[in-house]
């Protein structure tokens, strides 16, 4: 345990001013440490990493790392990231974003960042609601569960939003929960090395807002929830039917080769110069 934390302590930014935002037993800092010990195994420098986030609690964790880091507009990290990535192509671009962020004033650019196989990571943490702001129901906010806007019931159907990321066209998707953290090491890890549109959902409940609303019970009563109802993809496959109502599947979602944004873009240039033939 204390190798682990010198590592995350290794690229925390010390002038920063601790404690950082997030309520007690918020799952945001499980992900950080996911994050930080993916990025150490792959083996990438401080510098060659750009860390691009949007408004809201996980928009907030560029600030604690010693990463380039840029912390935008609400919806809009994907923008931002898509320029840099295209600007300075050698670096490694990293997107972190909430449900809010991710899928619903980001939602048509993380379709078509998808869609386009732009090489960009998008880790998304999905608590439900938005946080941040009170509560208020968000696109992946339950059919039939409570928020602050939806008082009595929310009447609608939530975004899946790794379905969306593999529907849309993105090469790799993977999905974990904050209590399964070795997993998310792993499928960041993957995520990393992958050359194209990759994204890992993170399921990460709010228990300040979503979970008391919800009578859910305490942050480890909802990590116990989040143990009791995932499935791995491989053990999802041996399970009938019936046996996967109320459940959820992790792990590697999809993993697939599609040609990359910059590379046909590239080709593209070079025929309009003459210097390659079509």
């Amino acid at each position: 345990m204390a190798e682990i934390t010198r590592l995350i302590h290794e690229y925390l930014r010390h002038d920063k001013k601790f404690p950082h935002v997030w309520c007690p037993g918020c799952g945001i800092g499980i992900m950080l440490g996911s994050l930080i010990r993916a990025i150490d195994k792959t083996g990438y420098k401080k510098d060659d990493i750009v860390l691009v986030s949007g408004i809201g609690c996980t928009g907030r964790l560029p600030v604690y790392v010693d990463f380039n880091t840029l912390h935008t507009t609400h919806g809009r990290a994907l923008t931002f990231a898509t320029g840099i990535k295209l600007a300075k192509p050698r670096l490694k671009v990293i997107v972190i974003m909430g449900d809010g962020d991710a899928v619903a004033i980001g939602g048509n650019h993380f379709i078509h960042a998808a869609r386009r196989n732009i090489d960009l990571t998008a880790i998304i943490v999905n608590n439900n609601v938005y946080g941040m702001t009170g509560g208020q129901y968000s696109p992946t906010t339950p059919y039939g569960m409570k928020s602050t806007t939806t008082i009595y019931s929310n009447v609608e159907h939530a975004f899946n939003i790794s379905e969306l990321a593999v529907t849309a066209g993105s090469v790799f998707v993977g999905r974990g929960t904050v209590y399964h953290a070795k997993l998310l090491d792993s499928l960041m890890e993957k995520a990393f090395a992958k050359v194209g549109f990759s994204v890992v959902e993170i399921i990460s409940h709010c228990h300040t807002q979503f979970g008391r609303l919800n009578r859910m019970g305490t942050a480890v009563e909802m990590m116990q929830w989040q143990r009791d109802h995932a499935v791995t993809v491989e053990k999802a496959a041996q399970m009938k039917k019936e046996e996967l109502k109320d459940k959820f599947k992790i792990g590697v979602l999809i993993d697939r080769e599609l040609p990359v944004y910059q590379d046909e873009y590239e080709k593209v240039r070079r025929w309009a110069k003459g210097s390659e033939k079509r």
